[in-house]
């Protein structure tokens, strides 16, 4: 499988090279998750970096026990994108920037029966959390504007509808409150102990609770997604088509080596759904690819799995400290690939500057090094939005 693929133990994989900078704490994060009961195997992507006890960027599968704190709060987190009517020729920044001023306050009521006949298409219940319907939400979510800057296989984007004179828009969001409040009941009763797998009566209900609720919030992510496209592309009066939507926040049943069991993916995008987007930071080039089948061993070593991004370097909260003696916060809203970046909250501005993120570059060379995957066009960011700093949560 290449040089990108390193053994770090008998049940522990890391897709990378040596080459490529990954922080010593995730992969001793992986390897502690290695150790799980019921834990088969383990796979880090390019992009593993630490997280909350638990690495992001990586894959995890187990035999009979299923663990609610691997796939996290954002349950169901992924990406979308949408191939838009607007031209690329066409876009002012400056005239554009200014149209996102309500794209964060709760949906109106105009917006009621379309998201009713959506749930209802979606077999989505009221659970409290829909007035966070079509809202981006913090952290390393977006929803960016880009133009397709290389093609490498035409065939491909003419399968997904795709057009190099049109503005694509890629949708960054999860669950929101939704997913949080499952783990949180979780962890109330559990801790971060998982769900065995078994007749029992009591513990099948539990599994059954869970895996409800779980896949619910899979359905409001991709219809928070949804919703967000709409919005955004209303606010620049144009239409679009939704060329694919992945989740990479989720846990789901899967057959590896003859084994029956649960894939868990902690931003991991599934290998085994078509094509995916693996993005940059903001001031760098996203990556439209198609996973390749490959063997059965490259499968079993990736774990049916690709990263979820750049991946990054720096964490949140040092990045201030980090950037502030050298870039003025105006700098920031620029980036050396002319697009613009739209975020009124101060920290978020400097906790995603590109500094933050290791280059993507590095990671699809990786990948392609790896033998799983094949970039079909290069994606360039125009307009990336984070926050306005109105009605946003």
């Amino acid at each position: 499988m290449g040089k990108s693929v390193q053994k770090i133990t008998e049940n522990v994989s890391l897709i990378a090279s040596k080459e490529t900078w990954i922080e010593g704490l995730a992969v001793q994060q992986l390897i502690k998750t290695s150790e799980l009961t019921g834990m088969q195997r383990v796979a880090g992507m390019p992009d593993l970096h630490p997280g909350r006890g638990y690495p992001i960027g990586a894959a995890f599968f187990t035999a009979s026990t299923l663990y609610p704190a691997l796939v996290g709060n954002d349950i169901g987190c992924g990406m979308s994108l949408w191939q838009t009517s607007a031209k690329v020729s066409k876009v002012n920044l400056d005239k554009m920037a200014k149209k996102f001023e309500h794209v964060e306050c709760p949906l109106d009521d105009s917006w009621a029966d379309y998201v009713a006949a959506r749930k209802h298409d979606k077999g989505i219940i009221n659970n409290g959390f829909d007035h966070a319907l079509g809202t981006i939400g913090g952290g390393n979510h977006f929803a960016e504007f880009q133009a397709i800057d290389e093609i490498y296989s035409q065939s491909a984007l003419n399968e997904l509808g795709l057009n190099k004179q049109h503005l694509q828009l890629l949708v960054h969001s999860g669950s929101r409150g939704l997913g949080q409040s499952i783990l949180v009941n979780h962890v109330a009763t559990h801790n971060h102990d998982g769900i065995t797998v078994t007749h029992a009566a009591e513990q099948h209900s539990d599994f059954e609770d869970y895996i409800q609720k779980h896949d619910e919030a899979v359905r409001w992510a991709e219809l928070n997604r949804e919703l967000i496209a709409q919005r955004f592309l209303q606010a620049i009066r144009a239409t679009g088509n939704c060329a694919l939507d992945v989740n990479h926040n989720l846990v789901s049943p899967k057959n590896i080596a003859g084994v029956q069991g649960w894939l868990h993916r902690k931003g991991a995008t599934p290998s085994d759904q078509g094509y995916v987007v693996i993005p940059g930071s903001r001031g760098d080039y996203s990556y439209l690819v198609k996973p390749l089948e490959g063997s059965e061993e490259k499968q079993i070593t990736s774990l049916y799995s690709l990263p979820h991004g750049a991946g990054r370097k720096w964490k949140r909260g040092e990045c201030h400290g980090r950037l502030s003696h050298k870039y003025k916060r105006a700098d920031l809203y620029r980036t050396s690939l002319g697009s613009r970046v739209i975020c009124g909250n101060k920290e978020l501005l400097y906790d995603e500057a590109p500094q933050a993120y290791k280059k993507c570059e590095t990671v699809i060379s990786d990948m392609e090094d790896a033998g799983l995957i094949e970039v079909v066009a290069r994606l360039r960011p125009v307009l990336t939005f984070k926050t306005n700093g109105s009605c946003s949560s």
